[in-house]
C-alpha cells in the first residue's frame, strides 16, 4: 500500500524530521559532494529564481543562493516544519538570499511561472502521485526552466543504505520492508519510470544519467547515523534498551566493511536528472 500525504507529513514532522535536523552536521558532512555536483549542474543555465523541493535543512538551497550570487532568490520548499525551522536559521547564519515554505510541493499552490529552476537532492521520491506533483511543479516554472534533480539508484546499487536493515533483520522480524512501489528512497530507482513520470508532466527533453558519488563522514558518528536514520531509526525508540544495545551493536559491527581508519567511506548510486519546461499555453 502506498503511503498517502498524511503518511508523509506525520513521518518527517515526527520522528524522521527530528532525526534529520539533530543530524544536520553530520549530513551536511555526508551530502556536501552531492550538494556540489547539483550547484554545478546549474552553472550551466541562467538561473536566478531556483525552487528546491524537498529542501530538508536547507543545505543545497543556501549553497545555491551563495553560488549565483545577487540578485538570484533561492526559495526551499518542505513538508517538515522542523527542518524548514532549521533551513531558515541556516540562512539567517549564512546570510543567504533564500528563503522557506512548509508545504507539500504536490499540491501546494504555487504563483504560476516564476521559476527559472527546480532542483532537489533527494527530496522528489515521496510523492504519493509523482505525476501531479511534477506537473504542479512545471505549473510554477517557465517555459524555458531547468529541472535539476539528484535521486537514487537501486538499493543493489547502494549497500551502504540496506546495510542496518539487512543486519537488524534477524533480531528484529518485523522491521517493516521496503515496498519499492511506494514513496520512499529508492522509488525513483526505475530511469524508465523517471522519464515517463517526468513526459507526462509536462517536462521535456529529460536526460537520466548514474553517478558515483564518494562520500564520506566521521567514524565517530557512525553509531548516531545507523540509530536515528533510516527504517531503524522509526522502530529502536520502541525497544527496550537491552534489545536496542544489541540491535546497535550488531548492526555497527555490519558497517565494517565501510570504515577506513577514522572515517566511514561509500559511494551514493544516484541518477542525476536534467529536463527543460515544454510550453504550458499560459
Amino acid at each position: 500500500m502506498k503511503q498517502n500525504d498524511t503518511t508523509q507529513s506525520t513521518l518527517w514532522n515526527g520522528t524522521a524530521g527530528h532525526a534529520w535536523v539533530q543530524a544536520q552536521d553530520l549530513l551536511d558532512e555526508v551530502f556536501t559532494q552531492l550538494q556540489e555536483l547539483l550547484v554545478d549542474a546549474l552553472r550551466d543555465t541562467s538561473a536566478s529564481r531556483v525552487l528546491d523541493v524537498g529542501c530538508g535543512t536547507g543545505g543545497t538551497t543556501v549553497a545555491i543562493a551563495r553560488a549565483l550570487g545577487a540578485p538570484a532568490r533561492c526559495t526551499g520548499v518542505d513538508i517538515s516544519e522542523p527542518m524548514i525551522d532549521a533551513a531558515r536559521a541556516r540562512a539567517d547564519r549564512d546570510g543567504a538570499a533564500a528563503d522557506f515554505v512548509v508545504a507539500d510541493a504536490q499540491q501546494h499552490t504555487f504563483e504560476p511561472g516564476v521559476f527559472d529552476a527546480v532542483v532537489s537532492r533527494f527530496g522528489v521520491m515521496f510523492f504519493d502521485d509523482p505525476v501531479r506533483a511534477f506537473a504542479n511543479l512545471r505549473h510554477a516554472a517557465t517555459d524555458d526552466a531547468a529541472l535539476r534533480l539528484l535521486v537514487w539508484r537501486g538499493p543493489e546499487d547502494n549497500p551502504f543504505m540496506t546495510t542496518a536493515e539487512h543486519a537488524a533483520a534477524p533480531l528484529l522480524p518485523n522491521l517493516p520492508a521496503r515496498d519499492p512501489d511506494a514513496p520512499g528512497q529508492f522509488a525513483f530507482a526505475d530511469d524508465d519510470r523517471v522519464r515517463r513520470i517526468l513526459r507526462d508532466s509536462g517536462w521535456i527533453d529529460v536526460e537520466v544519467r548514474p553517478v558515483d558519488v564518494p562520500c564520506r563522514f566521521p567514524e565517530s558518528g557512525l553509531r548516531h547515523y545507523v540509530s536515528r536514520l533510516g527504517p531503524l531509526g522509526r522502530v529502536l525508540p520502541d525497544l527496550d534498551e537491552p534489545k536496542r544495545g544489541q540491535v546497535i551493536d550488531v548492526v555497527r559491527a555490519a558497517f565494517e566493511p565501510f570504515v577506513h581508519g577514522d572515517q566511514v567511506r561509500f559511494d551514493a548510486a544516484c541518477w542525476l536528472v536534467s529536463a527543460t519546461g515544454g510550453s504550458t499555453g499560459r
